[in-house]
């Protein structure tokens, strides 16, 4: 709180019939209703307001016009004929963010009224320069629109729901809509004049999101030289932040980042310009690179249920319950070698009971480590931090191989599959699921919709790793299949007809990798996480707390 000789102004201004005392300091607009009567009343409290400038969404003068409209709706026709004549006051409308429940934000407003306009214009000018000052907030964005996403509403959110809260706060927008898949993506790394914006905005689901951060970071690397294809290269970081405007089935990275799905609340996280890092994995087989993640890399269960579900499209969302009940029975297992590179040194652990939170200190602490080590291994070459003692490799049968670098909660799993995963500490949580019963896995599921330990199963393990490799066990190369295909013809044609058709109970060599909702082409793979690599216009999901321990100025 500051002190109140710091304050820029303070006046006596009226908010609809009350009268105020009105300040603005460099952190905070504050209004407190003025006690008519010198006697204490211990039952009728004094009603005080504080707005953090950052939060300010916009000021604006209002009209006579407008200033006449509301009185017609507080007061009786015969006040204010009584004041008509003598009330040439002038007014000023302050918008700003208000916290509902469920981490939405919404958009409040408060009119004050000024006994003259140059106190009046005085009022605007200095919240206006306030809200200069603020260097993080956007001014210029170029915004992508999926109109295929989700129930295809993305255009609609965005004229309706968007675009007039950006115009109201002065952010212009480049918009393109989407013609086709990975035309986002495509049109980033090539033909976009990254320069003159603030950052990107993508409308639409996860997928969306996939595109925009495959772009951006092509092309960061590009601009800077860096092999994308080289898997042990260190990965520049982008300097334009990104925007999501949820409009999809899931919005797992929204939910992760904002705690809500909320078109109205991301719009406003990106206006009042709030910058949260996160990392990215990326994913490469024989140097060469395959895609990025940012959220969930699976292979078995939730690779089986993608791949199955992709020949349902035509059901919608519900596809995913289907193939997810489908992959259940047929209970397919798969067998493999995880070598994987432990997170030595580093804050938190898969099964702390602390969540990733807006400013969390497990990502500051564990990012600024990670920087200092980088730092230091780029002076000394030959001090490698991922030599090969620290390796660790397990082999065995495996239901699920997950890798989450967040919690990825969402409304169908509240907690994720990994709580206590965080956005941005250089780490991703490995989580093996080893051969079992249906029954026992069925726990296993369950345990995402429950508050109980994720983890606390004999055939349940995880670990914080900052890379691992994953080989299955029948990994040959084209060559060898052929030559196994004329050997055992007649065995491999049934094998591939019991895999079609698995209620035979004959399992599959392979699954397939599920890398945020796309089917990765290869099932051996190198993963590494890139340590903050993109920013997005979001803080973190605020704890309760947040919104009773705002310093309060009115306090006596």
């Amino acid at each position: 709180m500051e002190r109140p000789s710091r304050l820029l102004l303070l006046s006596e201004l009226r908010v609809r019939n009350a009268a105020y005392d009105v300040s603005l300091s460099r952190s905070l607009l504050t209004w407190k209703r003025r006690v008519s009567s010198p006697v204490y009343h211990p039952f009728r409290p004094s009603v005080c307001h504080s707005v953090p400038v950052s939060e300010i969404i916009s000021v604006r003068e209002e009209e006579d016009e407008t200033s006449r409209r509301r009185k017609i709706e507080d007061g009786s026709w015969k006040k204010i004929k009584e004041r008509e004549g003598k009330d040439c006051r002038q007014a000023f409308t302050v918008m700003y963010v208000e916290r509902n429940q469920q981490h939405r934000w919404r958009c409040a407003e408060v009119t004050f009224i000024c006994p003259e306009e140059a106190l009046c214009q005085r009022w605007v000018s200095s919240i206006r320069d306030q809200l200069a000052a603020i260097t993080s907030r956007p001014k210029h964005l170029l915004v992508y629109i999926n109109p295929y996403s989700g129930k295809r509403q993305g255009k609609h959110i965005y004229e309706q729901k968007v675009a007039p809260l950006f115009a109201e706060a002065g952010v212009s927008a480049d918009v393109i809509v989407t013609a086709h898949a990975n035309n986002a993506r495509d049109h980033l790394r090539t033909e976009a004049e990254l320069k003159k914006y603030d950052g990107v905005v993508c409308v639409g689901g996860d997928g969306m999101f996939s595109e925009i951060i495959h772009g951006l970071i092509w092309r960061t690397q590009m601009d800077g030289g860096v092999d994308p294809n080289c898997a042990d290269e260190t990965l520049a970081s982008c300097s334009l932040r990104i925007g999501i405007i949820p409009a999809g089935s899931t919005d797992c990275i929204c939910f992760a980042t904002v705690g809500s799905n909320d078109p109205v609340t991301s719009a406003l996280h990106i206006i009042v310009g709030d910058s949260q890092p996160m990392d990215v994995c990326s994913v490469h087989h024989n140097n060469t690179f395959l895609r990025y993640s940012v959220s969930l890399l699976g292979y078995g269960f939730y690779g089986d249920v993608l791949t199955d579900s992709e020949r349902k499209r035509w059901m919608g969302p519900a596809r995913y319950d289907l193939s997810g009940l489908k992959m259940f029975l047929t209970h397919h297992y798969y067998e493999g070698t995880v070598s994987y590179l432990p997170a030595r040194g580093t804050m938190g652990t898969p099964r702390d009971a602390a969540r990733c939170r807006s400013g969390c200190v497990v990502c500051q602490h564990n990012g600024q480590l990670l920087s200092e080590r980088a730092e230091r291994y780029e002076m000394d070459e030959t001090s490698d931090s991922e030599s090969d003692g620290e390796w660790r490799t397990i082999r065995g049968k495996f239901l699920a191989i997950n890798a989450a670098s967040m919690s990825c909660a969402c409304p169908r799993s509240p907690k994720g599959l990994s709580p206590a995963a965080h956005l941005a500490d250089g780490t991703t949580d490995l989580i093996l699921v080893r051969k079992c019963s249906r029954f026992d896995f069925l726990r296993h599921l369950l345990r995402h919709t429950s508050k109980d330990d994720q983890f606390d199963l004999t055939f349940v393990e995880v670990h914080r790793v900052r890379r691992f490799r994953f080989t299955p066990r029948h990994c040959q190369s084209d060559s060898d299949l052929e030559l196994d295909l004329r050997e055992h013809g007649k065995r491999q044609i049934f094998s591939q007809i019991c895999r079609d058709h698995p209620a035979c109970g004959c399992a599959p060599a392979y699954s397939s990798w599920n890398c945020d909702g796309e089917i990765l082409t290869h099932t051996a793979i190198d993963v590494r996480v890139h340590c903050q690599l993109i920013k997005l216009f979001a803080r973190g999901i605020e704890e309760p707390t947040v919104f009773e321990d705002l310093p309060n100025p009115c306090a006596i």
